[in-house]
């Protein structure tokens, strides 16, 4: 009896030790010549001296349970902001502009999206104009770049509706004569096609 109850043993111990080792080996154990250097040697992180085998390879770190805490939500949904906009115009001293009127918030302001092929630093005088005599100008750098910008007047509170606003914005040279390369409002006419 005793030698049946040792044969049950060892073979409960056998059958028990088969995925242990199987975990150790891994999916890189493919015996001595596999010319990948790999193997069970490589796996517990041990060398054969007489081979050299590269750095053996990185192992991941166990990934860090995150905390469970209450769910964030989506995205911030931005406030409606309304424009109003010009035609794009452009001057054959190599600048183009296109000046809106926004609303958003309970606020207007002005902004001219422009490009500058001229090959020379301007300066843009951005104004816009609203009910009762109100004006806010701001003057913007136009750098030489051919990359497009931006112009964009402080945000002011609404006195009125929309439509009483307007914006205009001047692209000139910075010198002595100023001299006017174009002018780009947010109601100014379409050009007339021919």
């Amino acid at each position: 009896m005793n030698l049946r109850l040792i044969g049950i043993g060892a073979g409960v111990l056998v059958i028990l030790s088969l995925p242990l080792a199987g975990a150790i080996a891994g999916p890189e154990f493919a015996g001595p010549d596999d010319g990948k250097g790999g193997g069970l040697f490589s796996t517990l992180g041990l060398s054969d001296s007489s081979r050299s085998s590269p750095t053996p390879p990185a192992r991941a770190a166990a990934p860090t349970p995150q905390a469970a805490g209450p769910e964030r939500p989506g995205p911030i949904e931005q406030p409606r902001t309304d424009s109003r906009c010009g035609p794009e115009l452009s001057s054959p001293h190599g600048v183009e502009a296109q000046t809106c009127i926004l609303v958003g918030e309970g606020q207007t302001w002005g902004r001219s999206y422009y490009r500058n092929t001229s090959g020379r630093a301007l300066d843009a005088v951005l104004t816009v104009m609203g009910p009762a005599g109100r004006t806010v100008q701001i003057l913007c750098a136009v750098g030489a770049g051919d990359e497009p910008g931006l112009c964009e007047t402080p945000r002011e509170d609404s006195a009125g509706a929309p439509d009483s606003y307007s914006a205009v914005a001047e692209f000139a040279v910075p010198d002595d004569e100023g001299r006017l390369l174009l002018r780009s409002g947010s109601n100014s006419p379409a050009p007339a096609d021919g």
